[in-house]
């Protein structure tokens, strides 16, 4: 809505941000195809050739085979596949009428608003209502978040894509993998003659056709004697799974979130405007921090808490501390306290970045607990503002 209302026939294409898609020519001549079509009313969408029976992935239903040569030649969606059983995926394999879907569109915007228009108006609605009521942030558009939480929770293929009349397929059969799972990152990741895949702090020790894979240097991920599993080791949280059950994360996240987990909403490793802080040690009435790359030029905001004090050791680089009404520089191995309630702030007035430890001491530790007085970066009040 927010292009339509720019350019009406502006061409959008949509497109995953997990995907691997490393002949670049290739899918944009695929694109370029696929335009006039596009141009022509009609919604379309992506197929890619598939080369296995896959069953973590929607398929396509074509009415005619592609060609040989897997020409981007477009024709009429028959219709969108849910994932498939194995014998039901082999079966169209084996048929050749059917495509991945990759979940790759290409459409003017206006022709998706119609589309909107005549299937889903109520979350039309709410969009309209959303985006109406927004804010600017920064470079961000900040949408309202009243009527934005009012919007089904439904993927565009079953809101729109499965009704709509007026969609094209074309055929894409360039290199392409969704990196959406986690067996797709084991099968990217270029497994040895074993059938094992590391990264980062790991080892494999008789292993076969398994991930293993620590996002943390300070967590040493040890497999012995697996088979077809994938174990993920981040900082706050492990995941053990057996490869056919990879897709099944959602599950997880779902399940941790109505346990209240907070893994399952925050990162240890939280960034705003002016840099990032990750937290290294959260108990009763303390918690430690590091913030590091406060940016050269950066500056938190002017702010109070109601219920922590605060200790900052500066690690590396100056950083420019304002208590109340004193202001004065901090160096390396120096340090200064906030008292609880002090209206304060800190700044990196140097060239490089900023890094310091932060100690927090409290009834109540949460982020929610900040008042801002003054903020560069025109945040409101709450955690994130």
């Amino acid at each position: 809505m927010q292009i339509s209302a720019s350019n009406p026939d502006a061409l959008m294409l949509v497109a995953p941000s997990d995907h691997v898609i490393p002949d670049a020519k290739h899918f944009r001549d695929t694109v370029q195809a696929a335009t006039e079509r596009a141009r022509a009313g009609q919604l379309v969408t992506f197929g890619i050739r598939p080369d296995r029976p896959e069953t973590g992935y929607g398929w396509l239903e074509l009415s005619t085979a592609p060609d040989a040569g897997f020409a981007p030649v477009a024709q009429p969606l028959v219709r969108f596949v849910e994932k498939p059983d194995l014998s039901t995926a082999q079966s169209m394999l084996d048929g050749g009428l059917h495509l991945w879907n990759a979940g790759i569109f290409l459409f003017e915007a206006r022709t998706l608003i119609a589309a909107f228009e005549a299937y889903q108006p109520a979350i039309l609605a709410l969009v309209r209502d959303a985006l109406a009521q927004a804010q600017a942030d920064l470079g961000f558009t900040r949408l309202a978040p009243d009527p934005w939480a009012a919007i089904e929770d439904i993927s565009i293929d079953y809101a729109v894509m499965e009704k709509a009349d007026n969609l094209s397929v074309i055929p894409y059969g360039g290199v392409w993998s969704d990196l959406g799972g986690w067996e797709a990152v084991w099968r990217e990741g270029g497994p040895d003659a074993t059938g094992v895949v590391t990264s980062g702090a790991a080892l494999a020790i008789d292993c076969q056709d398994t991930l293993l894979r620590s996002e943390s240097d300070a967590v040493e991920l040890v497999g012995i004697g697996l088979k077809d599993i994938v174990a993920v080791a981040m900082a706050d949280a492990v995941l053990i799974a057996h490869k056919d059950r990879a897709q099944d994360v959602k599950k997880a996240v779902t399940a941790l979130k109505a346990k209240g987990a907070k893994q399952a909403e925050s990162f240890p490793v939280d960034h705003r405007p002016w840099g990032w802080f990750e937290t290294l040690v959260l108990a009763d009435r303390f918690q430690v921090k590091r913030a590091s790359h406060v940016h050269p030029g950066a500056a938190l905001s002017l702010q109070s808490h109601h219920h922590r004090s605060e200790h900052w050791i500066v690690v590396s680089g100056t950083a420019k501390v304002t208590v109340d009404k004193e202001v004065k520089l901090v160096t390396e191995n120096q340090s200064v306290y906030i008292p609880l309630g002090a209206v304060h702030r800190m700044e990196n007035p140097g060239k490089v970045p900023m890094v310091l430890i932060e100690v927090q001491t409290g009834a109540y530790l949460g982020e929610d607990d900040i008042i801002r007085y003054e903020d560069v970066y025109s945040r409101g009040q709450g955690a994130k503002g």
